[in-house]
């Protein structure tokens, strides 16, 4: 790996300037979480049933008594063996993550289409301990992420706020809701594809190190199931 090499003192120059750049974009990040947070909300009120371990419960069960409620929609697709490499390379930081968010009055649950069945066995696989429930009905269709395969052949299934899906049954991504002191919940936010990243702690350490995200073969080229490096 070729790159200048300069004295301490050029060193300092050059990172005094990078750290003024890097000052305004993390004034310019709060200003952006600020709009976020004052966004408008959208009241639930369609009654979603989910499957967990349990047993059946409801939107208003995965909130585990807190205020906010984060949702991951995790890409698995009935009828399908493929685990998303993207997804499980999202989640891989979430155990260790919510007994700090958890305390912030926010619970996680990951949300996928599949059986589950199918869910117990890539989380028994992959080690991970966070509540996954299957859904059932609409729930992935309303908030974005899953498509009919009517809407897919008519160009109706739009991901992302405009992206045309042309051949996928299911995408990624996070939601936010939050329930009032009367029980009433509310639809916040959600992200999708490149939005996730923010949940990707690794980046971040990646992108301080000179090769960064070393992507020299396509984006996230190199990111397997933590079992299979």
């Amino acid at each position: 790996m070729h790159h200048p090499v300069v004295s301490r003192e050029e060193w300092l120059t050059a990172r005094a300037a990078l750290l003024v750049k890097e000052r305004a974009m993390t004034h310019a990040l709060d200003a952006l979480r600020a709009e976020r947070r004052q966004l408008p909300w959208v009241k639930v009120e369609k009654s979603y049933v989910f499957e967990g371990p349990e047993g059946k419960c409801a939107l208003g069960d995965l909130f585990r008594g807190r205020g906010q409620l984060a949702v991951y929609h995790f890409m698995l697709t009935p009828g399908s063996d493929h685990i998303c490499p993207g997804c499980s390379f999202t989640v891989d930081h979430v155990d260790a993550a919510r007994q700090h968010f958890e305390h912030a009055d926010l619970a996680f649950t990951a949300v996928s289409r599949v059986p589950l069945q199918r869910i117990e066995e890539v989380r028994s696989r992959m080690g991970w301990t966070f509540p996954w429930v299957s859904s059932h009905g609409d729930f992935n269709f309303d908030f974005g992420v899953s498509f009919t395969e009517e809407d897919i052949a008519a160009g109706r299934a739009l991901y992302n706020y405009g992206t045309v899906i042309r051949n996928s049954r299911d995408m990624f991504g996070t939601s936010i809701f939050v329930k009032d002191d009367r029980g009433d919940i509310f639809h916040s936010y959600s992200t999708y594809h490149r939005g996730t990243e923010l949940l990707m702690g690794a980046f971040n350490w990646l992108d301080l190190a000179p090769k960064g995200r070393d992507e020299t073969g396509g984006t996230m080229n190199w990111v397997r199931l933590h079992d299979e490096y």
